[in-house]
């Protein structure tokens, strides 16, 4: 079977050129080999005209037209001194049009600045835009609105968390992206790959193929088109105008929320770990004035966040090992709101609309039901007790509603409902907030599992491992899938919501590793270079999208939980809460407003009242209000058609007929442009440094989080301090079992006693842990200090050598002169007394050595010693490409194979052709 890979986009640079008539933008491929050319009329005041003609051209056909269209449009023919077609603007992609009350603006990325990568797939970061007025001076209709809802549209800054690729679909999750490319492509057809290639073979008839008499096979790849998932693309609408008009490789759809990438080297090894956030674009607005769901089961502050880890030495999506956990935030899914002209800081909750048959829950979790599959696992951390009801409103609506959807549903795929008063429990001294969220954490990725592309290590079934057994999710003969999501929420979904998905996602991440063969215990203790990378990633999130819904960053932060915050950040987190009451007090409106215009939910007309003049967005978000609901649905069969028949597997990853029309196929060249990544990372075609490269700018465990004295153990999973970050402190210890914390590994040390106390209620983790106790990294050195067996001259050796050890300190910041005690000394004295005498052996009878010290050759090689050793056996392809190479450097080149052939036949035809 053919192998499948993702259509990377054809158009990566653009070039606006202008005339009084017309804007031509012309598009290329990373490697300029390939144009392709978009006109757009000028002389339309309030219509877009735009001509795409389908044809790809090379770049002396480029040249020509260009020659050609500034020769034309010159005042006078002949003419040298003005130039006709002038340079307007250079960009990096298209992020849509968008019109008011005049005419059409074009919005392009001026801008971009790469912020991950995964499996060679780059993740680019818009870093600034230009927005560009369409129609000529001369034909413009002037409105005086229209200056405002400029103004408007550009609050919503696009230089900020906005994310792009050419090459992989970042609306949808690694899990759906990879398991796409494992679908039998062969046995359907699409009719819109006929007519690209269709296309394709006009174009080659305009070419003349050296290669043609040959007859050499052609290696086919199924290039896979993919139709995002539009609840995450934050441009669908400003696309949708011409979605049916371009060419596919002109849409680029952006995704708004965070991408955060770090390194983890782990002695040496790289392992990338990157958190993908994708904001809905549905319902989708600041924090007091977006609550709750829409009538179409649309919820605030909805956002999918993504870890994913992949080993970094193997880039290939088919040969590397990559895994994924996904987890979902989001308002609570009833109709609600809350006042804000009161100028409260916590305005009451209210319920806007009765909802007995729990009607919008269910659309919600049917939408959840279809993307994430069975269980949907709900960990509600709103406040239970209160002496006047403010947040447990929301909790006595919520688990009725459960309740009621799931005496519907069969008892394997019910939603599960876990309510945990996370507020209350923080104020107490006597319970650990993180020991009781890694406890719900560990039962929560049991139940869900996670995704790797890989199957089992052979070491996993030799040295089994209780909690690797009990893990749930989908098994597949290529690997793991995860099944079901874990949805969390609080009253804002920010602070505690924050600090309880990154204590499932340090549960995952040690499952992910440990998956693919970096732990050999599936567990991660805090105070590790590797948990402090993925705490600072978590802060960078959590901050990020609580500026975006909340107007400021996050208030309490997980050392805020862990009680280890410095007495600073209790000011901070003043600052932080004045910071939020004044956005969500005076700006957030206008910055609804800017929403509303950016997504098209609003589009301004001369017949309708302007934006600011509308007293509430009310009407806009909920279409039930301006229409009645032609069909109503069931209020027992509340889920879409099919999605029960392959639970607990998401319908979205089934490979039925309605997901397989969302997927455009098309047969192409194994070497081709469009589904090359190796050309498209490592462009061969370039003149590029190692230096200038992302991988080393990234953020590295090794230089931002290691110790940097010499003599500590390097592993990433080593239980540090929590003042060593980036500095050592090893020189001030004074006893040896602050040194042996030091060099116990998070696999086998237990986590500090102020960090993690373990409950009374965890017994298996208890138990696991005491058993840990007493066990030491096998990477640390262990130091053996030989002493005479005198007790005189014990003493003065002892005294010698401390004076020797002093010099010890500074190259391997351990002073070997405290310690071990004269106890512990005396102990070992006794013990290698004991060993002698063990061994004494009894001279009466010829002792045969042979039958004592058994010596076996370890070597690979037949014969092996200091004098002879057998040569290996050397193949004939390995002998062949020997000699080649001793032929070549005599000026003899060999006679080429059809391999090289094939790839010589298509780096001619993509670069002269």
């Amino acid at each position: 079977m053919p192998q499948s890979a993702g259509i990377i986009s054809g158009i990566q640079r653009m070039v606006l050129y202008e005339t009084r008539a017309r804007y031509f933008l012309v598009g290329t491929n990373q490697a300029q080999t390939k144009h392709r050319v978009l006109k757009i009329d000028r002389t339309e005041p309030k219509d877009l005209v735009i001509i795409d003609d389908k044809h790809v051209y090379n770049q002396q056909e480029v040249r020509e037209l260009l020659g050609r269209l500034d020769l034309g449009n010159r005042t006078k023919i002949g003419q040298k001194g003005s130039s006709g077609l002038s340079r307007a603007v250079s960009a990096f992609g298209i992020v849509g049009f968008v019109r008011f009350l005049e005419g059409y603006y074009i919005v392009l990325i001026t801008k971009r600045r790469k912020m991950a990568d995964i499996g060679g797939h780059s993740i680019y970061k818009i870093e600034d835009t230009s927005m560009i007025y369409i129609p000529n001076d001369s034909v413009r209709v002037t409105h005086p609105d229209e200056a405002r809802y400029v103004r408007i549209f550009q609050n919503v800054d696009l230089s900020s968390n906005f994310y792009f690729s050419y090459s992989y679909d970042l609306s949808h999750s690694l899990q759906y992206n990879l398991t796409l490319l494992q679908r039998p492509y062969e046995l359907w057809s699409s009719p819109s790959s006929s007519e690209e290639e269709e296309v394709q073979t006009q174009s080659k008839q305009d070419s003349f193929d050296i290669f043609e008499e040959e007859g050499l096979p052609t290696q086919v790849v199924y290039g896979l088109q993919n139709e995002p998932y539009y609840k995450y693309v934050w441009n669908g609408k400003l696309l949708e105008r011409v979605k049916d008009i371009v060419h596919h490789d002109w849409l680029m759809y952006i995704i708004h929320g965070f991408c955060g990438q770090s390194k983890l080297l782990i002695y040496g090894r790289p392992v990338y770990i990157t958190l993908i956030a994708r904001r809905s674009s549905k319902f989708a607005g600041t924090r007091f004035l977006k609550r709750g769901a829409n009538c179409e089961g649309d919820v605030a502050n909805e956002v999918e966040t993504e870890q994913i880890v992949h080993d970094a030495s193997v880039m290939s999506f088919i040969a590397g090992s990559y895994s994924s956990y996904v987890q979902v935030r989001g308002s609570v899914p009833l109709y609600w709101s809350q006042d804000i002209s009161t100028m409260m800081p916590k305005p009451p909750i209210r319920l806007d609309q009765a909802d007995p048959y729990a009607h919008v829950a269910a659309l919600h979790f049917d939408q959840m039901l279809q993307r994430f599959g069975s269980p949907i696992i709900i960990l509600n951390l709103v406040k239970k007790r209160e002496k006047r009801k403010h947040e447990k409103i929301l909790s006595e609506e919520l688990y009725p509603a459960v309740i009621n959807l799931n005496q519907f549903l069969p008892p394997e795929n019910c939603i599960d409902y876990i309510a945990w008063d996370m507020a209350r429990y923080t104020k107490s001294k006597l319970c650990n907030v993180l020991d009781r969220l890694s406890m719900i954490a560990e039962n929560v990725v049991k139940r869900t599992g996670f995704f790797i592309n890989r199957s089992d290590f052979y070491c996993h079934t030799i040295r089994p491992d209780d909690r690797w057994g009990d893990l749930g999710g989908h098994i597949t003969a290529s690997g793991r899938v995860q099944t079901g999501v874990l949805r969390t929420n609080c009253v804002d979904c920010l602070d505690r919501t924050n600090t309880a998905q990154f204590m499932v996602g340090k549960c995952a991440l040690a499952y992910q590793l440990y998956a693919l063969g970096m732990i050999d215990k599936p567990k991660l203790q805090f105070d590790t270079d590797c948990v402090r990378l993925f705490e600072e990633l978590y802060e960078d999130h959590g901050d990020t999208l609580s500026l975006q819904y909340g107007g400021s960053q996050l208030v309490h932060r997980v050392k805020t939980y862990r009680k280890i915050a410095p007495w600073t950040q209790h000011s901070k987190d003043i600052m932080q809460t004045l910071s939020r009451y004044y956005s969500n007090a005076f700006s957030d409106a206008d910055r609804q407003d800017a929403i509303n215009l950016f997504l098209q939910v609003y589009q301004p007309s001369e017949s309708k009242p302007h934006l600011w003049e509308l007293p509430t967005d009310f009407y806009l978000h909920q279409r039930n209000t301006m229409a009645l609901p032609q069909d109503r649905r069931s209020y027992t069969q509340w889920w879409s058609g099919g999605i029960l028949s392959y639970l607990p597997v998401a319908y979205d990853e089934v490979a039925c007929e309605d997901t397989m029309k969302k997927v455009k196929v098309k047969r192409v060249n194994r070497f081709d442009e469009g589904t090359d990544i190796y050309t498209e990372f490592f462009k061969p075609y370039e003149l590029t440094s190692f230096d200038d490269t992302f991988c080393i700018a990234m953020t590295n465990s090794a230089r931002e989080f290691m110790p940097k004295t010499v003599g500590v153990d390097p592993s990433p999973f080593t239980v540090r301090k929590p003042e060593e970050t980036g500095k050592s402190v090893l020189g001030n210890k004074s006893s040896k079992e602050e040194t042996l914390l030091q060099r116990k590994t998070a696999a086998s040390a237990p986590p500090p006693p102020s960090e993690e106390a373990i409950s009374s209620t965890s017994e298996d983790d208890s138990e696991e842990d005491r058993d840990d106790d007493g066990s030491v990294s096998q990477r640390s050195t262990p130091i053996k200090l030989l002493t005479e067996s005198g007790e005189s001259s014990r003493t003065q050796e002892f005294q010698q050598q401390q004076q020797q050890q002093q010099s010890f300190k500074e190259p391997y910041g351990l002073n070997l002169a405290e310690f071990p005690s004269d106890d512990d000394l005396l102990i070992y004295e006794r013990f290698a007394h004991l060993g002698e005498s063990q061994h004494r052996v009894e001279r009466t009878e010829h002792i045969n050595l042979a039958n004592i010290i058994c010596l076996e050759p370890v070597s690979c090689f037949s014969e092996d010693s200091v004098y002879a050793v057998s040569p290996p056996q050397v193949d004939r392809d390995t002998r062949d490409e020997f000699e080649s190479h001793v032929m070549a450097s005599q000026g003899q080149v060999r006679v080429l194979c059809r391999d090289d052939m094939l790839m010589y036949r298509e780096y001619v035809k993509n670069r002269y052709m």
